[in-house]
């Protein structure tokens, strides 16, 4: 994409719709809601002109707009559970896994995976997300969601603290349950 490139929102849409519904999931967005949540983001996206190549990538700028969706979407319905959405969306596409075991703990990791992000806030959610998920440098996060860069690297960093201390927190929880389960085992 060259300086000064503009995408209209159909451009924007055809290019980039999977990465902003994978972006909804993550940021809560039930499985059932996904469909007009995403097209509020291209809509919003539309009313804004598109995109114009600057500071923030086009993912970016579609991040900040889900975002808001999702934050919007979340406060109409008053529900957080996140996990459940994509656990539907895992058991829809276990297809690709070899066999029930694998699948089961994948579900499982996935689980504990979006348990750990349920911790973090929005904002630091949203910076973590388009950081470690996506890939996204934090110079580009914090054009597209229009904060300072400081701010985007102390909220990734708080992000990635809270994060890894949910995640072995689950983790640990988890083997305490495995353990209990097979010590129930032995006794029967």
């Amino acid at each position: 994409m060259s300086e000064g490139e503009h995408l209209d929102s159909a451009e924007l849409f055809r290019r980039f719709a999977p990465f902003v519904a994978s972006f909804l999931l993550r940021m809560g967005v039930q499985r059932a809601d996904l469909e007009d949540v995403l097209q509020e983001v291209f809509l919003v996206a539309h009313r804004n002109g598109g995109y114009t190549r600057g500071p923030a990538k086009p993912t970016t700028y579609l991040a900040n707009i889900a975002f808001r969706a999702a934050t919007t979407h979340r406060r109409k319905i008053q529900t957080r559970s996140f996990v459940n959405a994509n656990q539907e969306i895992v058991a829809s596409a276990s297809d690709g896994l070899a066999n029930p075991e694998r699948s089961a703990d994948h579900n499982q990791r996935l689980g504990l995976l979006q348990k750990a992000l349920d911790t973090l806030d929005d904002d630091k959610r949203t910076v973590f997300v388009l950081a470690e998920l996506y890939g996204e440098s934090v110079v580009s996060i914090a054009a597209g969601l229009g904060i300072h860069v400081d701010t985007a690297y102390s909220r990734l960093r708080a992000a990635r603290r809270i994060f890894r201390n949910a995640a072995a927190a689950l983790r640990e929880e988890e083997n305490k349950k495995q353990l209990s389960h097979g010590m129930q085992r032995c006794e029967v």
